[in-house]
Formats: structure tokens, C-alpha cells, sequence
């Protein structure tokens, strides 16, 4: 389950959060060897065996001239950083002086999932916990000798989502508990970070459907603007039909649309653009927050033409925004029902639309209702209890499950025809 680049099938990447694999397997030990293509950040591999779930600790694997540790932080690369984001930064700078400013290399490592099970049958769920601070290349599993592998016991969802979204959708820093409704601490917290607990995994599996969650941290909408991969930020406009985006990590590849359809498509972006001007909330009707609900409408009406069947959700979080990036959705929202089919704005075409025609769209004028039957929106604005409002740091898994409640109760209204290929 997952995007996932398949170039080399037996050497499959997986670069999204909750991108996963389930299987079943007799034996007592399990153990997957990977190359780590690591960029930032503390990364860990999410292992549910038999019901019960850990994060296993995913060394680098760097293979380089000055004998960095075999780590997947570069230790000592800053001195009480003053924010994560800073943390970071000074940890890939670290990584590129050591590498003479060139991509690193990274090799093999063979991480343990369990040992010393009872020599019964168990199942597995293998899941990516973090989002493209690495992408991981699984190269193959390890088992006892003579071990058995079945298919999982419960047979794939036929229900599908995906969501665009930036780090609260990844469940970034999301198992920092102590942390519940306040500020991140300055410290690099990406190791709290488990996809598996996001509000777009919980809502996926309250509804039981698969999730593509095709969300970054620090992603904007708009290139130039946002926290992902500065200097030179990268919005979704670049990243949303792409296997691979992260510049770090080599060039961008082109996603194969013909292999996933969702039903529902939810766009939780919004965020961070507000970095480094927050310039919604001081000019609303100023040239560039009139260019960014034009490129939110053209957002939307290429995600239609590649999906012209699914019902689309709008949204931002539980984490604290002005509410003029929640009124400028609206309007967005609004503008695009009405014509949902027409092409994107010719002022800025990074978005791109289908070349298949492109089923029409009604309207509803209340935008967020319950759909009635024969009759709803294309695109939906929803807005949580405590929008905005809950937490100046990333929500907590708490703030998740209490997101992913009011979530699935808002598709749930939309009907079971939603879920009709």
C-alpha cells in the first residue's frame, strides 16, 4: 500500500509515509535488509508483528571517505540548534561538507524486526513511519530457514484515499505526548514521528480503506515558499504527481496515476505557506494571496481531471493558523465548484490536467453539506471543532485520533455511493 517507485520491482522504493507491505510467516525470526537513502532527521521503520507495534531504529548505511557514524543523524553537526528545522538543516549541511557537497552514498544494512518468536504463524505489517527525509529501498526479508510466507489474513481493502497534505498529515513529531497543545521543543524530534497515528491513517482505517498519503513536512502549496527543501522550497505544484521529489535525494520521477484511483482525495495543505510572509492574513485581496486561491482552484482542478469520479476534501488542521488561509480555501473551494471542469489558470501551469475527457461536476451550494442523493459538490470545504485553533505545535496522537473522529464522521455523511469505482 503506498506510492511507491517499482522501476526495478525486486528492489522496490517506498518514499511516502504509511507506505507498507503485510504478509504472514512461520518461524521465529524476521529481518529486512534495506539501503536508507537518508537525507535528515532520526529515521526508524514502523513493524507490527502480531498485533503489537515497535519502531525499529534504520542505521544509514553511509558509506563514505571520513568514516561519518553509521547513523541516520549526522551526530554533532549543531550546537543547540534553536529550532528542529534548524537541526536539520545543519545536519545535511554536515552530511554535504563530508561528502564534498555531493549527494552521499549509502549502502546495504540489514535491520532486525524480531527474534525469538514462538515458532508459530504470525503476521506482519512493514510500514514507512517518516515521510521523504529518506526514501527507503527494501531489497529483501530474512527468515528462518524453511519458513513459510502467506498472504495477510485479511484480504485488501476495496475502499481508497489518498490525501495531499504537509507534516501534520504524516503524523510528524506526533508521539511527543508530553508535548499535547504546546510548542515543539528545540530538538530534533523526527523520531516521534509515525504516519501510522496521522489522522489521514486512522480515518483510512476507521473506514477501512487503503491510504495513499502522499504528504511531506514542511510542504506549501506553491513552490518558492514553505519549509520542504530550502533554500529553494518545493511546493505540491512540484511534488503531487511524483514518485520521487525530493531534490536531495536525486531527481524527480513522474507517478503512474493508472495505479491507484482513490475515491476520496483530501487536500490538507495551507499551512505552511504562510513561511516566510504570512501574507493571506496581513493582505487578503493583495496580489499574491490572489494568486495562490488561483493556483489552490487550478490545484484542484487537475487533482479532478486525473480523478473525475472522486469526491474531494478540503481542509487544514487542528494546529494553529490565522483563519484567513481557512477563508481563502473556502473561496477557493466555492470557485472551483463552479466549474470544475474548466483548464487551469494559463498564468502558471506547473499543473497539469489529463489528456482522458473529463467527467462533468455539479455543484451544491452549501459547500461542506451532506451530499444528497443525486446531487453534491465536487469539492468540499471541512473544517474540524477546534480549526486552527488547538495547538501552536504539531498535534499529538491524541489530537489525531480526536481529527481523525470528526474526519470519518463528515465522509461517512457523504454516503455509500462514494465508494462506487
Amino acid at each position: 500500500m503506498g506510492r511507491s517507485d517499482l522501476t526495478d520491482p525486486t528492489r522496490p522504493v517506498w518514499v511516502y509515509p504509511y507506505t507498507q507491505v503485510s504478509f504472514r510467516f512461520t518461524g521465529t525470526s524476521l529481518s529486512v535488509t534495506v539501503v536508507n537513502h537518508w537525507n535528515y532527521g532520526d529515521t526508524k521503520l514502523g513493524v507490527i508483528i502480531d498485533g503489537v507495534q515497535t519502531a525499529v531504529r534504520i542505521p544509514s548505511g553511509f558509506i563514505g571517505a571520513n568514516d561519518m557514524p553509521n547513523s541516520s543523524t549526522a551526530e554533532g553537526a549543531a550546537s543547540a540548534p534553536a529550532t528542529a528545522v534548524e537541526a536539520d538543516d545543519a545536519a545535511q549541511a554536515d552530511v554535504a561538507a563530508d561528502t564534498g557537497g555531493t549527494a552521499p552514498t549509502y549502502g546495504p544494512v540489514t535491520v532486525t524486526l524480531a527474534d525469538r518468536l514462538p515458532d508459530i504463524e504470525h503476521e506482519v505489517t512493514l510500514f514507512k513511519r517518516q515521510d521523504g527525509m529518506h526514501y527507503l529501498e527494501v531489497l529483501d526479508y530474512r527468515m528462518d530457514a524453511g519458513a513459510t510466507i502467506l498472504p495477510p489474513a485479511t484480504p485488501e481493502p476495496t475502499r481508497r484515499i489518498e490525501v495531499f497534505g504537509d507534516s501534520v498529515s504524516c503524523g510528524e513529531r506526533n508521539e511527543a505526548s508530553l508535548y499535547v497543545g504546546k510548542l515543539d521543543p528545540a530538538a530534533d524530534l523526527s523520531g516521534y514521528s509515525n504516519a501510522w497515528y496521522s489522522y489521514a491513517a486512522i480515518t483510512a482505517r476507521n473506514l477501512g480503506a487503503q491510504l495513499h498519503d502522499t504528504s511531506q513536512g514542511g510542504i506549501s502549496l506553491l513552490d518558492g515558499i514553505g519549509w520542504f527543501a530550502g533554500p529553494d522550497y518545493v511546493g505540491q505544484e512540484s511534488a503531487w504527481d511524483c514518485i520521487q521529489y525530493n531534490p536531495a535525494l536525486g531527481e524527480s520521477k513522474p507517478w503512474d496515476f493508472s495505479r491507484y484511483t482513490p475515491h476520496v482525495v483530501v487536500v490538507a495543505i495551507g499551512q505552511n505557506d504562510a513561511h516566510p510572509d504570512d501574507f493571506m492574513a496581513s493582505d487578503y485581496d493583495g496580489e499574491r494571496a490572489r494568486h495562490w486561491r488561483t493556483r489552490y482552484v487550478d490545484f484542484l482542478k487537475s487533482l479532478h481531471a486525473r480523478y473525475p469520479k472522486a469526491v474531494i476534501v478540503c481542509l487544514t488542521t487542528v494546529l494553529q493558523h490565522d483563519p484567513a488561509w481557512d477563508r481563502a480555501i473556502d473561496e477557493a473551494v466555492c470557485t472551483f465548484n463552479a466549474a470544475p471542469d474548466a483548464p487551469v489558470s494559463a498564468a502558471y501551469g506547473k499543473f497539469t490536467e489529463s489528456d482522458a475527457p473529463v467527467a462533468g461536476g455539479t455543484t451544491n451550494d452549501e459547500i461542506g453539506a451532506v451530499r444528497d442523493a443525486g446531487s453534491h459538490a465536487v469539492a468540499h470545504h471541512f473544517l474540524f471543532t477546534r480549526n486552527g485553533s488547538a495547538t501552536p505545535g504539531h498535534p499529538r496522537v491524541a489530537e489525531h485520533k480526536e481529527m481523525a473522529r470528526e474526519l470519518t464522521a463528515f465522509i461517512e455523511s457523504l454516503g455509500e455511493h462514494v465508494w462506487q469505482d
